[in-house]
C-alpha cells in the first residue's frame, strides 16, 4: 500500500481524479515511486483514500496514456520509466534574490494597496455571504461542456489555435452586438467592441491609454477599490465624489472638484458597493458636465447582466456625444474564472485599445471566446441570465426581510435589487469585531474597509448573495445578529 503522505492536500475546486493524478505524477518525478514498482490495486487505493474505485481507475488509465504508469494484463499497474529527479544529487535550494534591496529597485508596490480579500476556503463556511463567487447549482455545466466540445471541432480549432494578435472572435463580437448590448439599450458596430479579460482588465487598459501622471480622475466614494488602485498606479490625481442614495452627488462643490478632470469613473446601474441606482436627473447632469468640462466617462455596468426590471438602461444608451466608454462583463452570469469582458467605445479608441492590448498579451484566449460565442448563439446564455436573475431576486428579498427583522439598528443602503447588501453598523459597534464574531459562528461576511476612505474603517460590511442557498440566508443573518449581541457584551 502507498504511503498516503504522497497525496498532497487537495486544493479547493480540484476534482478528485485530477488530485490523484497530480499527486502520483509528483511522486514519480521526485523519485518517491521507482520505475517498475507495482501500484496498489484500484480497490485498495480507493479504500485508503476514501474515494470511489472508478475515480482511481480513471486516474490510473490517464497516467498510462501519459506514460507514467504501465498496465500489464492480469498483473495490474506499474510505475513507468520517466525522467526522475535524483534526490541524492539535487543541490539544496537556495533562495534567490535574498540580498537584493528590492525597495530600491521597485518603483511601485501594488501589494501595499487596500484590496478586497476573499478567503480561499469560503466554501467551508456554513453561511457564505461572499460576493462574486459562482453558485455551482446555477452554473450551466452541461451547456458549457457541450459548447466547449463544439469549440473543439476542427474548423473552430483551426481558427482559435492560430496567433491572431489583434483579433477577437467575430462570432462572439456579433453575438454581443446582436443579443447582449441591445438589452442595455446599446447598439454598436463590430469595430466599436473589443474583448477583455474581464471588466477590470478593461479599466486598466483604458487607463493606460487615457491617463498621464497627474491627470485628474473622479471616482465614487465609496467605490470600487481596484478601479481606484488602477488609477493610483497610473499616478492620477484622485478626486473622490460622494455617493448618496441617488448615486454620485453632483452639487456645486462636486462640480468644482470635476474641473480639469479627464475621466470620471461611475457604476450607475448598481453602484459598487452600495447597490444604489443613479437617478435619471443625475445621469443627465453627468452627461452635460462631460461635454461642458470636456471629460470622458468610464461606465462600469456593474451587475448589468443581472439587472432587475427596475434597472434603467446603461448610461451609454443616452449618450449622444460618444463620451461614455462602456465596460461590461459576462462573469456575473458565467463565472469569475472565465474572465470574459468587453469594452464598447467609438472606433478610434477601440483601435488604439487593440494595439495596447497587443503589448500586454495580444488577444484574449480565443478558445474561451469561441465557447462563449456558441453559448450565446445557441440561446443558452439568455436562459442562464433568466435563471440567475430569478434566483438572485428571491435571495435579495429574503435577505432584505431578514435584515429588517434581525438587524433593525443597522442602516441598509437602498437598492432595487442585486447580488449584495451594503450595511452600516450602529455607532457603538465595530464592523471588524462583528465580522470576527460572525466567523466563529460559521458566517462569512465581507469587510467594507477597502471600499471607503480610511477614516471610515470599521463602519461597513457587505453581504454577498451569489453563493449562499436561499434557505440559509435568514438563519445566517440571525447568526450575525447574535454575533452583534456577543460583541456588545464585551
Amino acid at each position: 500500500m502507498l504511503d498516503n503522505t504522497l497525496f498532497h492536500p487537495r486544493s479547493p475546486g480540484t476534482p478528485l481524479q485530477s488530485w490523484i493524478r497530480q499527486s502520483l505524477v509528483n511522486a514519480i518525478v521526485d523519485g518517491k515511486l521507482q520505475a517498475g514498482q507495482r501500484m496498489p490495486a484500484t480497490r485498495h487505493l480507493a479504500k485508503s483514500l476514501g474515494v470511489g474505485r472508478n475515480t482511481v481507475t480513471a486516474a490510473y488509465e490517464e497516467l498510462v496514456s501519459q506514460g507514467f504508469l504501465d498496465s500489464r494484463e492480469r498483473m495490474g499497474f506499474f510505475v513507468g520509466t520517466v525522467d526522475q529527479a535524483p534526490a541524492a544529487e539535487c543541490e539544496p535550494h537556495v533562495e534567490t534574490g535574498a540580498g537584493i534591496a528590492w525597495q530600491k529597485h521597485l518603483k511601485f508596490a501594488p501589494s501595499q494597496m487596500r484590496h478586497i480579500v476573499k478567503p480561499w476556503d469560503w466554501q467551508e463556511y456554513r453561511y457564505p455571504f461572499v460576493y462574486g463567487q459562482v453558485d455551482r447549482k446555477l452554473f450551466p455545466v452541461d451547456q458549457w461542456r457541450a459548447c466547449s466540445r463544439d469549440a473543439l471541432g476542427r474548423s473552430a480549432i483551426d481558427y482559435w489555435a492560430s496567433d491572431r494578435a489583434l483579433e477577437d472572435d467575430p462570432l462572439l463580437v456579433e453575438q454581443l452586438c446582436r443579443h447582449v448590448l441591445p438589452q442595455r439599450g446599446i447598439f454598436a458596430r463590430r469595430d466599436e467592441v473589443m474583448i477583455t479579460l474581464g471588466s477590470q482588465h478593461g479599466i486598466y487598459l483604458l487607463s493606460q491609454l487615457l491617463l498621464r501622471p497627474g491627470d485628474a480622475v473622479g471616482v465614487e466614494d465609496p467605490g470600487y477599490p481596484d478601479a481606484q488602485n488602477i488609477f493610483e498606479a497610473h499616478r492620477a490625481d484622485i478626486r473622490r465624489m460622494t455617493v448618496d442614495d441617488e448615486g454620485m452627488v453632483l452639487d456645486a462643490a462636486a462640480e468644482a472638484r470635476l474641473k480639469g478632470a479627464g475621466l470620471v469613473f461611475v457604476t450607475p446601474a448598481h453602484h459598487c458597493p452600495t447597490m444604489v441606482t443613479m437617478t435619471n436627473a443625475r445621469r443627465a447632469r453627468l452627461l452635460e458636465l462631460a461635454e461642458a468640462e470636456d471629460f470622458l466617462i468610464l461606465e462600469d455596468d456593474y451587475e448589468g447582466e443581472i439587472r432587475s426590471a427596475q434597472t434603467p438602461p446603461a448610461l451609454k444608451s443616452i449618450d449622444r456625444s460618444g463620451r461614455v466608454v462602456y465596460i461590461g462583463t459576462m462573469s456575473k452570469v458565467l463565472a469569475p474564472g472565465v474572465r470574459i469582458g468587453y469594452i464598447v467605445a467609438p472606433a478610434p479608441l477601440i483601435a488604439e485599445a487593440r494595439a495596447m492590448r497587443r503589448l500586454m498579451h495580444r488577444s484574449a484566449p480565443l478558445n474561451n471566446q469561441r465557447t462563449a460565442a456558441i453559448l450565446l448563439a445557441h440561446g443558452h446564455y439568455e436562459g442562464m441570465v433568466r435563471v440567475v436573475r430569478e434566483a438572485l431576486a428571491q435571495r435579495w428579498q429574503v435577505a432584505v426581510d431578514a435584515v429588517r427583522r434581525e438587524l433593525p439598528e443597522f442602516r441598509l443602503s437602498p437598492s432595487i435589487g442585486g447580488s449584495s447588501l451594503w450595511l452600516e453598523c450602529p455607532g457603538d459597534l465595530n464592523a471588524d469585531a462583528l465580522i470576527d464574531a460572525a466567523a466563529r459562528r460559521g458566517v462569512l461576511v465581507e469587510r467594507g474597509d477597502p471600499f471607503v476612505a480610511p477614516d471610515l474603517a470599521g463602519r461597513y460590511f457587505r453581504l454577498g448573495l451569489n453563493a449562499i442557498d436561499t434557505r440559509l440566508i435568514g438563519p445566517g443573518i440571525a447568526e450575525i445578529a447574535a454575533a452583534a449581541r456577543e460583541v456588545r457584551c464585551y
